[in-house]
């Protein structure tokens, strides 16, 4: 039987897309890809793979699953297979710089930033650094990993020589211009089969909890990006939402073989928009698709229903 192969890391997280799936009777089968054997001499079976990985894996000890990923995707698609969220895919959710480098290819703007590699180049990227408040970021991150405000270069330097301070898992610490919002909102934008489907406004008064499910929330540690407490939603989707950024996004997904992504940008106190992140490994807050009556997983689960479908009628053309 055709399947649906969804490859991924976080048991977790697959809960909504299962339960999709079974709703629409998807036949499917999960490919935890945390560690594994890949026989190069074998073809795949014959179906639809869905790459699900994250940048975050290794937060959940499972440091290597990424780079065991990307040899799978390379075989799928030495072999052909439909692969939604490919290789290239991955490529980018696992290194922001090639991100904000490719969405630069595309007219969009992405706020200052520099990379660097061990303490003393952090330390003189931000003596360097045209902004005096200015944000740290993992390069390879999700979850808000290593995201924080500073003010001061003395600031970071305490940080930098403390026990708390954690290099990003590839060693590349990104500093970055903090764009002021005063209403301490960032829009997210959810885009299914390559199309924009809905956007979400994350309060981040309390912090940046950059990932919509449950599950994700950042540790209050030094400064977090934001302060004090709101009663608005954390999440509430957009009624209506239109913005020229869209076709913009929906051109980069199509050239970087992107299927399914959420993308996420903020606008500063003078009405400039600047993307900063885009995660292949889009998960969806259910209290918010609940007031909006909407459901990222129940038509991610229709758009591979749909996949399937194709890969059937196209077996039985062949013959």
């Amino acid at each position: 039987m055709t399947k649906a192969y969804i490859i991924h890391e976080n048991e977790s997280w697959i809960i909504p897309l299962r339960a999709a799936l079974e709703e629409l009777d998807v036949p499917h089968e999960f490919w935890h890809l945390d560690e594994g054997r890949l026989d190069l001499s074998q073809r795949p079976p014959s179906g639809v793979y869905y790459n699900r990985m994250s940048a975050s894996s290794h937060s959940r000890n499972h440091r290597y699953a990424p780079e065991y990923t990307a040899n799978v995707l390379a075989w799928l698609e030495h072999h052909g297979r439909t692969v939604l969220n490919t290789s290239r895919a991955l490529e980018l959710e696992v290194n922001k710089v090639k991100q904000y480098l490719e969405l630069q290819k595309f007219g969009i703007e992405t706020p200052v930033t520099v990379a660097a590699v061990g303490k003393k180049a952090v330390m003189e990227a931000a003596r360097n650094f045209p902004y005096r408040t200015f944000i740290t970021k993992h390069n390879r991150a999700g979850k808000g990993l290593g995201v924080y405000l500073f003010d001061s270069i003395e600031n970071l330097e305490v940080y930098v020589n403390s026990a708390v301070f954690e290099d990003s898992v590839d060693g590349v610490t990104l500093i970055q211009q903090y764009i002021k919002n005063e209403d301490q909102v960032i829009t997210r934008c959810e885009f299914i089969d390559g199309k924009f489907y809905y956007a979400v406004r994350v309060d981040t008064s309390e912090g940046f909890q950059l990932c919509p499910a449950d599950a994700c929330q950042i540790g209050e540690q030094l400064c977090p990006v934001g302060e004090g407490t709101s009663s608005r939603p954390k999440f509430e989707v957009i009624e209506g939402f239109s913005n020229p950024l869209i076709a913009k996004y929906e051109a980069f997904l199509q050239q970087n073989g992107i299927s399914f992504a959420g993308i996420e940008f903020i606008t500063d106190s003078a009405g400039r928009t600047y993307t900063y992140d885009v995660n292949t490994n889009t998960n969806y807050n259910p209290e918010a698709e609940g007031l909006a009556d909407v459901s990222g997983m129940r038509e991610i689960a229709r758009i591979l229903k749909g996949y399937l479908e194709k890969e059937r009628q196209l077996a039985e053309d062949s013959f």
